[in-house]
């Protein structure tokens, strides 16, 4: 069915969008988004420093044991 929406169509559902919501709304929801994008890449690299930096949280091969030892002998 979106197979078969071209330029013309695009074109014409980008004015109605256009005309519904408004320049300004449409630029201020834009700057929004891509302020998002930036903290989610801000937060993913910051994520990779901190796994970097502790070698115990980058070391996932071998699993430990929190358990408490008192809670060790119930089952």
């Amino acid at each position: 069915m979106l197979n078969n929406i071209g330029l013309p169509g695009l074109l014409l559902i980008a004015v109605v969008v256009l005309v519904l919501f408004g320049r300004g709304k449409i630029s201020s929801l834009m700057g929004e988004v891509g302020k998002g994008i930036t903290s989610f890449k801000k937060g993913v690299a910051d994520g990779a420093k901190d796994d970097e930096a502790d070698p115990a949280l980058a070391d996932t091969s071998a699993a430990r044991d929190v358990t408490p030892e008192a809670e060790k002998d119930k089952v």
